[in-house]
């Protein structure tokens, strides 16, 4: 979901002058008139959707200093840049002690509102992560921390809230990546244990031989290796949470200790003489199908009774596909921000092709998803050809996942084959991405490679079928770098795209390059 910006000036030129740069830079613009009209609309239900307030600081009525004082208190993250015409040391100070993330001095540059934005939105995007970290460390995190505006999740949240007002052993099923650590985190953060010990162990990662040192502790000297005691995962847990993650992976031996465990209250440390009392609040969790492994005889069917009181059962993604846009709109704030690119949002198409693929590994994997295609993205926007893996696996999209050609290499869909010979169908680029006394005179790329390159460039084979793009491409930046002796800067310019797409593309395509 595009970010949305509210928009506060009561001059109409003005506001359509900010509206239009907002808009330009791919947010969301809500312009409004007054002071008045701000808090209305920040207080009411659409107010939770603001990203980020542009407000004039002095208009009739209610004007921003008011807005300010009345917002931030009630939205203390809520960033706001203030619009003045007097940039004197008394307004700055004034309107930053209020809360504003920062000021403009009208009239409005629209370069200078751009940076503003952007790193408002930038330390926003990271001060929310880091908050959300901060309170699941200290055990406070809640539902609604949690991005879930889907109907699939609703009894999910619905359970989760129930189940955190007692101390009821709670299984979580799910799939791998669906979220159910942040579910649990969430039960214990609403639970009278809010701020008290989470610990988290998960039980497919412990080699077998240290399973009940982990969990239960260990004394001094109980076997080789033990140079010092160790509590354990139960006593570390105790007065707060213990969250124990596939549990399915116990091995049987280990399932009869945890049984006595949960019903006595109590853990024997390996070599101590005598139990040691614990409190903690059990909530465990399975991508399996645990009643088939009782049946099969693979875990215990007094302890899967004693784990399963309170079952809550997680959809996985493919289930719940409104929380699609969500997600991706928050991990690209995050992870923009984390990574520094000047990523902002997502096409609709390529959100498209998101909310249709049937995402295996479920919140995980959309989250190394959108990882992987803001490093690759160029631009502001990410696009279908920054998603090659999901373009490739959903229908209508492989096409539009092919690498884009720089500026001035020939597409295919421009070129066509006659008598074997390149054609003249080929498109020229645009002039703003030819310097001016490199111009071609001819119309066509393959003009303008003829009379760059003493080689030419054949979009045929030798059979006259058009070769593919990748292979023109290469072969054109291959004859650039040759032309112009490795200088880089050069070739970029030449080719009419960015010194780092240029990288980009030789390391993609493979090529070796020595700089002049």
């Amino acid at each position: 979901m595009t970010q949305a910006i509210l928009i506060v000036d009561d001059d109409p030129a003005q506001r359509r002058i900010l509206e239009e740069v907002v808009n330009r830079d791919g947010y969301r613009a809500i312009p409004v008139e007054s002071g008045e009209a701000a808090l209305a609309y920040l207080e009411g239900p659409a107010g939770a959707d603001i990203s980020l307030v542009v407000l004039d600081l002095v208009m009739p009525g209610i004007d921003g200093m008011e807005v300010l004082k009345r917002v931030h208190p009630q939205k203390p993250n809520l960033p706001v840049i203030v619009l003045t015409a007097h940039g004197g040391i008394e307004t700055v100070v004034n309107v930053m002690r209020e809360g504003a993330s920062d000021f403009v001095v009208k009239p409005v540059s629209p370069e200078r509102l751009h940076v503003s934005i952007r790193n408002a939105l930038k330390v926003n995007a990271l001060t929310g992560e880091i908050t959300r970290l901060q309170k699941r460390q200290r055990g406070q995190l809640t539902f609604d921390d949690i991005i879930a505006p889907s109907r699939a999740m609703e009894q999910v949240i619905r359970l989760g809230k129930r189940a955190a007002q007692s101390n009821i052993p709670i299984l979580i099923e799910g799939e791998s990546g669906v979220g159910k650590e942040v579910i649990a985190a969430a039960i214990q953060g609403e639970s009278e244990r809010r701020g008290k010990p989470f610990v988290t162990v998960n039980c497919g990662a412990i080699p077998e031989n240290l399973v009940e040192s982990i969990l239960f502790g260990h004394e001094k000297g109980a076997f080789t290796g033990a140079a010092d005691k160790h509590a354990g995962k139960f006593q570390e847990a105790s007065g707060g949470t213990l969250f124990l993650d596939e549990i399915g992976e116990l091995p049987l031996d280990i399932q009869v200790k945890l049984l006595r465990a949960l019903q006595e209250g109590e853990v024997d440390p390996v070599g101590s003489k005598k139990p040691v009392k614990v409190d903690i609040r059990l909530i465990s969790a399975t991508n399996r199908d645990m009643l088939q492994m009782v049946k099969e005889g693979r875990f215990r069917e007094d302890l899967y009774y004693r784990l399963n009181v309170f079952p809550i059962h997680v959809p996985p993604l493919r289930e719940r596909k409104e929380d699609i846009p969500d997600l991706v709109a928050h991990f690209i704030r995050r992870l923009a921000a984390e990574e520094g690119k000047p990523v902002v949002g997502i096409s609709r198409d390529a959100l498209g092709m998101l909310c249709t693929y049937e995402w295996p590994g479920n919140v995980r994997q959309i989250e190394n998803t959108v990882f992987r295609a803001i490093v690759l993205c160029d631009g502001e926007t990410l696009q279908v050809s920054d998603f090659p893996q999901i373009a490739s696996l959903v229908e209508g999209y492989a096409e539009a996942a092919m690498p884009r050609p720089a500026q001035g290499a020939v597409h295919a869909s421009q070129a066509f084959a006659h008598d074997g010979m390149m054609g003249t169908a080929i498109t020229a680029p645009s002039s703003s991405y030819i310097p001016q006394h490199t111009q071609p005179q001819s119309n066509t790329l393959a003009d303008f490679a003829r009379s760059n390159f003493s080689d030419g460039i054949s979009i045929t084979d030798e059979a006259g079928n058009v070769r593919k793009l990748e292979d023109i491409e290469a072969e054109m930046i291959r004859l650039a770098i040759d032309k112009y002796k490795g200088h880089m800067t050069e070739v970029a310019r030449r080719l009419g795209i960015g010194r780092s797409t240029l990288y980009r593309k030789v390391r993609d395509l493979g090529l070796e390059v020595r700089e002049g």
